[in-house]
């Protein structure tokens, strides 16, 4: 043993002399691991057993940081217990299953009593003497239950402590970084904010209805056991992703990250230049190894997921009001929790299923390349020989294949590369979202199904959901230029051109029922009769039906969910023009009151220039 870790482990054995630390220290040294290692195991590891870090160090014998001296951070957190957690818990599922995931999921229900703060790996145990201390001084002020009151607003739902019980709390809090700063000098700051137990945070206004709904369920009145716990995470991935590992990979090339299920991957979304598609760069909780690994074999975790719980104080039982005369101190008997009462369960679903919702939205496609390049734009990009090429950046770099040949493109448009990013973007950020889509309509538009495609391919979901192309919700016809309909690809040119179209979809108006120039209440009627279709196709669906279409889908398409008469058409002509590529409305059903309402889209819109072509030859003296 070098001299250096001689002293350091002399200095923790004097100082904690009496406690764990050489127990769980020596078999380490014993193993022939240098302190300084050692000690990083048994933070790493919420000094458990010798052989949890012993174990640890075996899987980070490769790992390049082992010997950085990094201390972890940690923070002090007062957590419920009992019938209590168990309804927070409750109200955690629901809430992201009926609304999405929003910052709240992202950690376990808490009161946060400090912020994060470091603390040397040798002097842990002096940490967890000043948490004990900080208890046993508080214990018998602390109150027998802890008032909440829930606080809501557009995007905060919680409990908030009433004040003289948060009085107490913050002085244990205080007493706690006081005795931390004197044994293990550490710098720590009590929380001066209100304290409170978040519910909901960041989520859409739209879902607000629904959060404080599934909150009333959640009565601060029952048991209650209070816990002051105290977790470390890793300074270094405080900003990256987290990603949970589903299914094994062994490494194909040296640059390659192995994967075992059950493990945490850290991933710096700043530092994927490198990464091809489906691929990330990420370093393994397990090993610290860096490394590629495919995406699709791992799903997001959340932030807390990989904290390591260390030390807790347990403070007094909270009596639970609805327990009979003789109540019992806690809700717990052989220290297992006891199922709910049937009847507040029963409650509890009943409430579920009066506010459980289904979504639409309703998207406009993405900048089609006509819209840019103008009526001539297959001139621009075809050969005298009927091929295909590229004289812009913003034309695309292919175009399907279609059985009559390019000249069926002149009516029925691809996107521009412009209108394909704009599509992308959309879809991360409707996965960014956390909405649940469920399924997919789209116009037989070719602008459109590709539309619907890359917001699937961003969601992750194109493998999972199949596009079903209704036209029954295809542009009003008479907008169309010719005396005949365009004509557009089949289903079979379709899924040869890689579109995971359903072939089993039978839309309320088949292809060849779309007549020309046909007059504007035939066209409201074929859009509220598809919309009804696709409403009901599924009934039992909670989720978002994502409905991709035309500037006017999203007037023509929503206006017969929410009751309201039709526009005049030169309304709607003049509306239509101000509608932006990825316009969106969503609606959302109220089955209490029995009808649709408008509200918020999950996603911000999409703001951007013009960019007009460049001549470079102009720049030339005498041109």
């Amino acid at each position: 043993m070098a001299a250096g870790e001689t002293q350091i482990y002399a200095k923790v054995s004097n100082k904690l002399k009496g406690r764990s630390t050489t127990s769980l220290l020596d078999p380490l040294l014993g193993m022939g691991f240098p302190a300084h290692t050692a000690l990083k195991a048994l933070a790493a590891t919420g000094r458990k057993t010798a052989a949890e870090a012993s174990d640890w160090l075996h899987c980070h014998c490769n790992d390049p940081s082992l010997d950085d001296p990094i201390p972890q951070e940690y923070a002090l957190f007062l957590c419920p217990t009992g019938p209590l957690l168990d309804k927070l818990q409750e109200f955690w599922r629901e809430s992201r299953r009926q609304c999405a995931k929003n910052r709240a999921h992202e950690v376990f229900p808490h009161i946060t009593l400090c912020d994060f703060f470091t603390c040397e790996d040798q002097k842990l145990e002096c940490l967890y003497e000043a948490l004990k201390r900080a208890g046993d001084r508080t214990l018998g002020a602390f109150p027998s239950a802890v008032p909440l009151v829930l606080h809501s607003s557009v995007s905060y739902l919680g409990f908030f402590v009433n004040d003289s019980t948060a009085d107490i709390i913050q002085e244990f809090a205080v007493m706690f970084a006081t005795e931390a700063s004197i044994l293990a000098d550490c710098t720590v700051k009590p929380c001066t904010k209100q304290l409170h137990l978040t519910l909901a945070h960041k989520f859409y206004p739209h879902h607000q209805r629904t959060l404080e709904q599934l909150a009333r369920a959640v009565h601060p009145g029952h048991s209650c056991q209070w816990t002051a716990a105290l977790y470390s995470r890793d300074m270094r991935f405080v900003h990256y992703q987290t990603l949970r590992v589903l299914f094994q990979y062994k490494p194909q090339n040296m640059d390659e990250l192995t994967l075992s299920p059950g493990d945490y991957i850290f991933v710096d979304p700043t530092q994927q230049e490198e990464a091809s598609e489906g691929w990330v760069i990420g370093i393994s909780q397990q090993t610290g190894c860096r490394g590629f690994l495919p995406e699709n074999y791992t799903e997001r975790a959340s932030e807390c997921d990989t904290w390591v719980k260390h030390r807790t104080y347990t403070f007094g039982v909270a009596p639970d009001p609805s327990s009979g005369k003789d109540g019992e101190a806690s809700s717990r008997r052989n220290g297992e929790p006891q199922p709910l009462p049937v009847s507040q369960s029963s409650s509890l679903q009943s409430l579920q299923a009066t506010i459980l919702r289904k979504s639409v939205l309703v998207v406009r496609h993405g900048e089609r390349v006509d819209q840019i390049f103008g009526k001539s734009w297959l001139q621009q990009c075809s050969t005298p020989d009927g091929k295909y090429y590229r004289p812009d950046l913003n034309f695309p770099r292919s175009l399907p294949r279609r059985s009559r040949g390019i000249k069926d493109f002149e009516n029925d448009p691809p996107l521009s590369s412009c209108g394909i990013f704009q599509s992308r973007m959309a879809g991360e950020a409707l996965l960014d979202s956390g909405i649940r889509i469920t399924s997919v309509f789209t116009s037989p538009a070719l602008r459109c199904v590709q539309t619907a495609k890359h917001i699937l391919e961003e969601l992750k979901l194109e493998k999972k959901i199949k596009i079903r192309v209704e036209p029954g919700i295809f542009e009003w016809t008479k907008w169309e230029a010719g005396k005949t309909t365009p004509t557009l690809m089949t289903l079979e040119e379709l899924k040869g051109a890689n579109f995971n179209v359903s072939m089993d979809y039978r839309p309320a108006f088949p292809l060849p029922s779309l007549l020309p120039a046909e007059r504007y209440e035939d066209y409201l009627h074929r859009c509220a009769v598809s919309m009804e279709q696709m409403v009901s196709t599924h009934p039992q669906d909670v989720g978002v039906i994502l409905v991709v279409g035309h500037g006017s889908a999203l007037d023509s398409c929503t206006r017969p969910l929410l009751g309201l008469p039709p526009r005049d058409c030169t309304v709607l002509t003049q509306l239509v023009r101000k509608i932006p590529s990825l316009g969106m409305c969503f609606l959302e059903e109220n089955k209490e009151e029995g009808k649709w309402e408008l509200v918020n889209p999950p996603v911000k819109t999409l703001t951007h220039g013009s960019n007009s072509a460049f001549n470079w030859s102009n720049w030339i003296p005498g041109n």
